[in-house]
């Protein structure tokens, strides 16, 4: 029998629950999630491994306006993936079929030959009598090859889901050993969980004025410890000063909850060192960008 596979791009606008579904997907937790949009920054790969097929996901960050240097290296990112990728999820969510954001997502779609699944997320939220005016509303959008409602949240659909993904590949390469679910670093996701908690914990502007680099990490000999030594990036001396707290309580407990999110991915105990330093308007410097891996 042919081994299939292929490269699956997640493209969308903001918050409808991409990262969500790539994580329901492989059944680990690879993309950070939070209820602020425009979380995810990077493209990230994620690996399904089936019997005699193999798809790798691009969770891509969402289609938005862009204000900053930054915001315009995510947008450009998650386009590119239309010619990259040999399949197509475009996801949007039930309660928000009008965002403003997806018109360029559709605009984006025509001349685009290779097939393109729209995936209607959050159906858990609302009645499902909200989905047939939102299907022929699409339909007159782009010859979708299929059309597919599911909650990423809870898993409904997401089988169906899957099933349509496998009809769709075609015979390729075995791209990636069995035993991999992702090709990003351990240090990326080490980062990533502590961005996490950043978006949890703070508010207004600071968890996107933030970015998180690792200076070293390594296990201690001897001990069932992986030792973290990471840099939280801000703007501003304002900013460094809420992300500390009053007595340092704030960035004790960002190091608290990102420590025990650690744990949880690595298997062992972590000790966690975070430092803040202020890089001025690092969101908008393209040299600061690609120094932050942007």
């Amino acid at each position: 029998m042919n081994f299939l596979s292929g490269f699956i791009a997640i493209i969308g606008p903001p918050n409808v629950g991409k990262s969500t579904l790539l994580n329901r997907i492989l059944g680990s937790k690879l993309a950070i999630v939070s209820p602020k949009p425009q979380t995810t920054r990077n493209r990230i790969h994620g690996i399904l491994h089936g019997e005699s097929y193999q798809m790798v996901f691009i969770d891509t960050p969402g289609i938005h306006k862009t204000r900053t240097a930054l915001h315009k290296s995510m947008v450009k990112s998650a386009l590119a993936a239309f010619h990259e990728v040999d399949i197509i999820l475009f996801m949007i969510e039930m309660g928000s079929p009008d965002d403003p954001e997806i018109s360029t997502v559709v605009a984006n779609l025509k001349g685009v030959t290779r097939p393109c699944i729209l995936v209607i997320n959050k159906i858990d939220t609302g009645s499902k009598k909200q989905l047939l005016p939102i299907i022929d509303k699409y339909r007159q959008f782009h010859s979708f090859d299929a059309i597919i409602a599911i909650s990423a949240l809870t898993g409904d659909g997401v089988d169906r889901l899957i099933d349509e993904l496998r009809s769709k590949l075609t015979p390729g390469p075995q791209f990636f050993p069995e035993h991999m679910s992702t090709e990003q670093s351990e240090s990326f996701l080490a980062s990533e969980v502590i961005r996490e908690k950043i978006f949890h914990l703070t508010r207004n502007e600071i968890p996107y004025s933030c970015a998180v680099t690792i200076d070293e990490m390594g296990e201690v000999a001897g001990k069932n410890l992986l030792s973290i030594t990471a840099r939280i990036h801000v703007e501003t001396d304002s900013q460094k000063g809420i992300l500390i707290g009053q007595q340092g309580r704030m960035i004790k407990t960002i190091s608290r909850s990102a420590r025990l999110g650690l744990e949880k991915i690595f298997g062992m105990q972590v000790y966690l060192d975070l430092m803040v330093r202020v890089e001025k308007n690092w969101t908008r410097d393209t040299r600061a960008l690609s120094r932050l891996g942007y």
